[in-house]
Formats: C-alpha cells, sequence, structure tokens
C-alpha cells in the first residue's frame, strides 16, 4: 500500500501538471517548478506510510531511471525544458538526492532533517528560479540573480523556522550555505548539492 500511495501520489502531479502545460496555465518552466515543489511533499508522506529505509528509497530510486528515460525521450514534456537546454540533467540528480536522503534519513531516524532538506529543496530551489527570472536585476553568477538567491536564502529561513523553530542562527547558516551553494552551482547540479549539504549540515550541528 504504501508503493501504491507514492506512486499514485507522484503520478498524479506528473498528469496533473502535464494537464496545466497543455492547457496553458503554466509556461514550461512553471510546470516544472510546480512539479519540483510538488513532489517534494512525497517525503511526509513515506513518512507516515514506510519504516523500512531500503523499500522507502527504492521509490525515488526508480524515478531516477524514469526521469533519466523522460530527460532522454521527453517522455514527461511538463518535466523537461526546452530542446535548447537538453544539458540540464536537473530532474535526474533531483531523484538521485532524493533517494540518498530518505535512506540515510530512515536508516538513521534523522526523519526531521531529511524532510527540511527536501522541501528546502523543493521550494527554495523552485521560488529562487522563478523570482529570480520575474524580477531580475543585478546578476551574481552568470544568469543568476541577487533576487533569486535572496528568494532561496528567505525561503529556507521560512522553513526552517517552521520545522526548527528552536535552531533560529543554525537555520540562517544553513540558509547561506545553501544560497551560496545553489548560486555557484551549474544548473542542475544544484538538485543534488544544495539538499545534501543541507541535510549532513544540519545533521551534523543538531
Amino acid at each position: 500500500m504504501a508503493f501504491l500511495y507514492a506512486y499514485l501520489f507522484v503520478g498524479g502531479i506528473l498528469f496533473l501538471a502535464t494537464l496545466l502545460d497543455k492547457f496553458k496555465f503554466f509556461t514550461d518552466e512553471h510546470s516544472r517548478k510546480f512539479i519540483h515543489i510538488a513532489v517534494s511533499h512525497w517525503f511526509i508522506l513515506a513518512m507516515f506510510t514506510f519504516d523500512d529505509p531500503y523499500l522507502a528509497a527504492f521509490v525515488p530510486f526508480t524515478f531516477i531511471i524514469f526521469n533519466y528515460l523522460s530527460y532522454r525521450f521527453n517522455l514527461v514534456k511538463a518535466m523537461e525544458r526546452d530542446k535548447q537546454d537538453t544539458s540540464d540533467l536537473g530532474t535526474v540528480y533531483y531523484a538521485v538526492s532524493l533517494t540518498i536522503i530518505t535512506f540515510v534519513a530512515f536508516r538513521f531516524d534523522y526523519l526531521n532533517a531529511g524532510l527540511f532538506a527536501v522541501l528546502a529543496m523543493g521550494y527554495g530551489d523552485a521560488f529562487g528560479a522563478i523570482i529570480g527570472r520575474k524580477v531580475g536585476g543585478i546578476k551574481l553568477f552568470g544568469t543568476k540573480t541577487l533576487a533569486g538567491s535572496l528568494t532561496i536564502f528567505l525561503t529556507i529561513v521560512a522553513l526552517g523556522i517552521f520545522l526548527l523553530d528552536n535552531h533560529v542562527w543554525e537555520i540562517i547558516i544553513i540558509a547561506i550555505m545553501a544560497s551560496f551553494i545553489e548560486l555557484y552551482t551549474k544548473k542542475g547540479f544544484d538538485n543534488l548539492t544544495m539538499p545534501l549539504s543541507i541535510f549532513f549540515v544540519l545533521v551534523l550541528i543538531l
């Protein structure tokens, strides 16, 4: 049943994103970010339905394969960037980081740290990209903007205060670190570096 819930949840998100993209409710980039945010909530579902780390991690592991096939053959158009940006393996790295975090969090009982890292990846990176493109302004590194980096910082701080309310200074340090990592990481690869850094630093600090 846990597997059924997991695949229905993610499948439903992909189906909804495809519909919204098809009927032009979203741009291609917004549909990607909708998926980015929505799928991160799977970790909450997993916390209530799985107790075995291998079985829990198997779900995102299967999406490493699925996401790569979608990237290669454009299986889920709402999840892929346009043709001129085919070097971006961000969806694959997303599934890789989710697999690693899920296994370690369930295996060693770091579920709160895992939840925070996954939601920070989902919300922080997505809002940062959307606001950065919308506002524009000062460029910091490549196409990445000050507005995008500040959005990531504030989003992670807000999530941290909500999930880890007794560790404000630790949250601020992690948010600064994550903002810099996202800023200087190659596009797409930040789906690997940012959440893993947040997770393992949070484990060390707390």
